[in-house]
C-alpha cells in the first residue's frame, strides 16, 4: 500500500459539534510552549510518542501536517509505539438500526442490479466519546458486504454477522482502519443467534448461541458453537461446546464478555445465563425483581456485570424507577448500585412510552437508548452523574422522513489491531 496515497479518504468528519461551554479566543500574541524553535528541534522518537497519545479525531487531523506525519499509520515502529503509550479511549460506536433486518444503514445504495447480496454498502457509524460529550462521523467505505449486521464488539473490532438463515458467515472488521477478515462459517444453521465476541492482543474468541433451525420453519435454543484463535498457534473452529439449558429463551443480539464468562439475558420469565468458557458450561442466574422488570439489558462497567432495567411494581407502594445492579464476586447475588432520580425518570418515562430502551456500557460510563429515536441518557458510575446525551449532529440526513432508532456497541478505537492478522 502507498503510504501516500492522496487518494485515500479518512475516516472522520470534522464537520464537529462542539458541545462545551468553553469558547475559543484568539490573540496577537504567540503562546511561548507553541514556539516553532522548540518544536522544530524536537527528535522524530519524541514527536511520535506526542502523536501517539493523540485521541483519534486529533491523529487523523495530524496527518494532513506533512508526508511523513501522513505515513505513520503504515509505519510499524510506530505502530509498535503506540499500542505500547496510548491511553484507552473507552467509547461508543453507534449504527442506524432500521427495522427487522435491516441491522445496518445502508447509504446511497446503487439502484443498478437490485441489489445483490455480493454488493458493498455505503455504512456510517457514529463515534460518540463521553469523556468531551462529541460526535464524530466514521465512514466505512464500502468495506462491509450487504447483508451484514453488526452484533458485538472488543478490542478495537466489531463483529459482523449475515443475516441470512443459515450457517453463519462471521466477519471481524476495524472501522478505524478498514481492516478486516472473515471467520469460517459455523457449523449448525442458525437464524439470529446470540453472539459473544472477546479480544485479546494475542487471541480472538467468538461464541455462536441459541435460535438452532431445526427445519426452515422452526428455531430452537439447543447448542453453543465457539471459535478460537491465538498468536501461540493454537486454534479451535467452531468446536461443538456445551448444550444451551433446557426451555432458555434467549435474547436474540449480543453476549457480554466478564472476567471469562459470556452473559445474555433470559426471557419468560427474566432470567441470566452464564457461559464459562474454561469450564465449557452454561448455567443460570435469578435476576434481581425478575416479576416486575421492562427492557432488561445487560452491561459491562469497570470488570463487573451490571443489570440496568425499569422497574415496575403498580401493585404494590414501590415507585417506578430504572435501577441498576451489581453481580457480585460470588456470582449469584445482585446488588442495587444506583436508581435514576425520579424527576428524571419522569422525563425520561415520558419520552420512552412504553417503547423500551436499550443499555450498552463501558469503562464507568453507560448509556441508555431509547428505542426507536435518537435521544439517550448517559450515566457516570463514578461520579453518580445523569445527563441527557445531545443529538447526534450527523443524523437526519437520507432519512426519508424516517425516525432513526441508534444501536449502540462499546468500542475502543484503536489504530492498529495486529491479532486480526491471524486470520489471514
Amino acid at each position: 500500500m502507498d503510504a501516500f496515497n492522496t487518494s485515500m479518504s479518512l475516516p472522520f468528519s470534522y464537520t464537529l459539534s462542539i458541545t462545551s461551554n468553553s469558547s475559543w479566543t484568539t490573540g496577537t500574541h504567540m503562546n511561548p510552549w507553541m514556539d516553532v524553535r522548540i518544536w522544530s528541534k524536537l527528535p522524530e522518537r519524541l514527536l511520535d510518542r506526542v502523536i501517539a497519545l493523540l485521541p483519534p479525531p486529533a491523529f487523523f487531523r495530524a496527518r494532513s501536517v506533512c508526508k511523513r506525519w501522513y505515513g505513520l499509520l503504515f509505519c510499524s515502529n510506530f505502530l509498535e509505539l503506540y499500542m505500547q503509550i496510548s491511553p484507552c479511549h473507552r467509547w461508543f460506536l453507534f449504527l442506524k438500526n432500521k427495522p427487522l433486518k435491516s441491522y445496518i444503514y445502508r447509504a446511497n445504495t446503487t439502484t443498478s442490479g437490485g441489489g445483490g447480496g455480493g454488493g458493498r454498502t455505503n455504512c456510517e457509524g457514529y463515534l460518540f466519546d463521553p469523556y468531551d460529550i462529541s460526535w464524530y462521523r466514521l465512514s466505512f467505505n464500502n468495506l462491509v458486504p450487504s447483508g451484514f449486521y453488526p452484533a458485538s464488539s472488543s478490542g478495537g473490532l466489531v463483529c459482523f454477522v449475515s443475516d441470512e438463515a443459515g450457517m453463519k458467515n462471521i466477519i471481524v472488521f476495524n472501522p478505524l482502519v478498514g481492516s478486516l477478515s472473515q471467520l469460517p462459517p459455523t457449523l449448525r444453521p442458525r437464524l439470529f443467534p446470540s453472539i459473544g465476541l472477546t479480544v485479546s492482543p494475542t487471541s480472538i474468541d467468538v461464541t455462536v448461541a441459541g435460535d438452532d433451525m431445526i427445519s426452515p420453519y422452526a428455531v430452537k435454543n439447543l447448542t453453543t458453537e465457539s471459535f478460537h484463535i491465538d498468536a501461540g498457534g493454537f486454534y479451535s473452529i467452531w468446536g461443538a461446546t456445551s448444550s444451551l439449558p433446557r426451555l432458555c429463551s434467549l435474547e436474540s443480539g449480543r453476549m457480554i464478555y466478564v472476567d471469562g464468562k459470556f452473559y445474555c439475558m433470559n426471557y419468560s420469565p427474566f432470567s441470566v445465563l452464564a457461559y464459562d468458557m474454561a469450564a465449557n458450561k452454561w448455567f443460570k442466574i435469578q435476576a434481581p425483581m425478575r416479576r416486575f422488570l421492562r427492557s432488561p439489558g445487560l452491561v459491562e462497567s469497570r470488570g463487573k456485570l451490571v443489570l440496568v432495567a425499569a422497574v415496575e411494581k403498580t401493585k404494590l407502594n414501590v415507585p417506578r424507577s430504572l435501577r441498576l445492579w451489581g453481580l457480585q464476586d460470588c456470582g449469584t447475588t445482585w446488588v442495587e448500585i444506583e436508581r435514576m432520580p425520579l424527576q428524571l425518570y419522569m422525563q425520561f418515562a415520558q419520552l420512552e412510552g412504553g417503547n423500551g430502551f436499550d443499555s450498552v456500557g463501558h469503562g464507568e460510563f453507560i448509556v441508555i437508548m431509547i428505542r426507536g429515536t435518537d435521544k439517550g441518557l448517559l450515566f457516570d458510575i463514578c461520579r453518580k452523574r445523569w445527563q441527557w446525551i445531545p443529538a447526534c449532529p450527523y443524523l437526519g440526513c437520507d432519512n426519508g422522513g424516517e425516525g432513526v432508532e441508534l444501536r449502540g456497541l462499546a468500542y475502543e478505537p484503536r489504530l492498529a489491531t495486529p491479532v486480526i492478522s491471524l486470520l489471514s
